[in-house]
């Protein structure tokens, strides 16, 4: 039987903070399992949506699960990612300050819950998902997250992605070109990023968590060179002026990403020589390989210690 490489509390921990951008109480009594996806969906409906205007016409929907994008124009709403489970009522109150006018396209960054939750709800409302060829994939069958020990169920059919693509696609909506472009595996084997072109606004996924250390999904192919990797395509992207929204965390700017993608490479860079040494991860984590930098990276929700196991579970797995 497959085991995590978290013990129980750092699971939990993880599950919920990347929900709500917080810790779970150590000590409680729900499961992995019972936090649905990063889900947590009684207290999602407990927190309230904020909407924060980019342009006349993109805006951000902070509060319920992964950052929202979401371009009006005059066909309707195009949307990047759909939130935790259970948060549609939320998501649609934030448009409601904005249009009355329906999403009719949703475009997932990627497979995990707290950025697909809300698809089979805005499907039967009539968007057409678009998304990369792995993340309708991984939705369409049982997922296990080793790091957690949990398995994540088989989305049902109406949540699914209607149109997939390979490396790279361009959409119209609103006046706007948006390039949607795939990246070899880094948080996972299912990330994309969004460029706004016009507007100049790049909507990175959970390619990006401003100000943390990120959670990196091995069991879908993530490690942390793939991490480095996909941060450089976006810095070619981007300039001084592009606002970049990361999958969690505030509005970026190059030079934040830049800090990120920089730190990013630090932890390959010492991480990796310890696991081909042999070190086992109670030894890497004891050796505090991060110390300088927990100060600055480690106060998110992902941990300086629960970081350090999973960078180095997916070095072992793709970075050797």
């Amino acid at each position: 039987m497959k085991t995590s490489f978290l013990n129980r509390r750092e699971a939990l921990q993880c599950l919920t903070g990347i929900a709500t951008g917080a810790t779970v109480l150590y000590g409680s009594s729900r499961s992995a399992s019972a936090a649905i996806w990063y889900g947590e969906e009684h207290e999602a409906e407990q927190r309230g949506i904020k909407v924060e205007k980019l342009t006349d016409d993109i805006s951000l929907l902070i509060g319920v699960g992964g950052n929202i994008a979401v371009l009006v124009g005059k066909e309707g709403v195009l949307q990047i990612d759909a939130g935790n489970p259970g948060t549609s009522p939320q998501q649609i109150a934030g448009l409601k300050q904005l249009t009355d006018k329906p999403v009719v396209t949703l475009v997932n960054t990627h497979w995990h819950g707290d950025h697909t939750g809300g698809n089979a709800d805005m499907a039967k409302a009539g968007s057409r998902i678009f998304a990369h060829d792995n993340t309708r994939k991984r939705l369409s069958s049982e997922q296990f997250i080793e790091a957690f020990n949990s398995k994540v169920p088989a989305s049902p059919e109406i949540a699914l992605p209607i149109l997939t693509f390979s490396s790279s696609l361009t959409l119209y909506h609103g006046g706007e070109e948006l390039h949607l472009t795939h990246v070899p595996p880094a948080h996972t084997d299912t990330d994309i990023f969004i460029h706004f072109a016009k507007a100049n606004v790049l909507h990175a996924g959970d390619l990006f968590f401003n100000g943390m250390y990120p959670f990196i999904d091995s069991s879908t192919k993530g490690w942390v060179g793939g991490m480095v990797g996909a941060a450089d395509k976006i810095l070619a992207v981007a300039d001084d002026k592009t606002k970049i929204i990361p999958g969690h965390g505030e509005l970026g700017t190059k030079e934040q990403f830049k800090q990120y993608r920089d730190m990013l490479a630090t932890v390959h860079e010492r991480i990796t020589p310890l696991v081909k040494g042999g070190k086992s991860v109670e030894e890497v984590v004891a050796a505090k390989p991060l110390a300088d930098l927990d100060d600055k990276w480690g106060k998110g929700f992902m941990k300086p210690d629960v970081f350090v196991k999973i960078v180095y579970g997916g070095i072992k797995k793709f970075g050797i």
